[in-house]
């Protein structure tokens, strides 16, 4: 069974730096898109950004400039530098990707993390 386990989170003021880790194993098939997802207390889950296959990335407006995301295709390991960072990125994040739980299925499903906590101090 395919798994998605999400590294890096923890405490840091802000202006500092983070980089968050997710490594996918198990069976996970014809990876496509990957991507971190947040959500801050008392809110919902939102996109933070994501970066297909072939390298094309998309961020949200909110962290274009700060955040950048990359992948390693050979490892299926995906990652966030999150730079200068605020009080207002805190928030459990979620690693997503988009696969088959083997080769033959017919579409790909949707494999999340469990989570990893981003607390930034003022």
């Amino acid at each position: 069974q395919g798994q998605l386990l999400e590294s890096g989170g923890g405490l840091v003021q802000a202006g500092g730096s983070l980089r968050l880790s997710c490594a996918a194993s198990g069976s996970i098939f014809s990876i496509s898109t990957m991507g971190w997802y947040r959500r801050a207390p008392g809110k919902q889950r939102e996109l933070v950004a994501t970066v297909t296959s072939g390298g094309t990335r998309n961020y949200a407006d909110s962290v274009k400039g700060r955040f950048a995301i990359s992948r390693d295709n050979a490892k299926n390991i995906l990652y966030l530098q999150m730079n200068s960072l605020k009080p207002e990125d805190t928030a459990v994040y979620y690693c997503n990707a988009e696969g088959k739980p083997f080769m033959a299925y017919p579409t790909t499903i949707a494999y999340w993390g469990q989570g990893t906590q981003v607390t930034v101090s003022s």
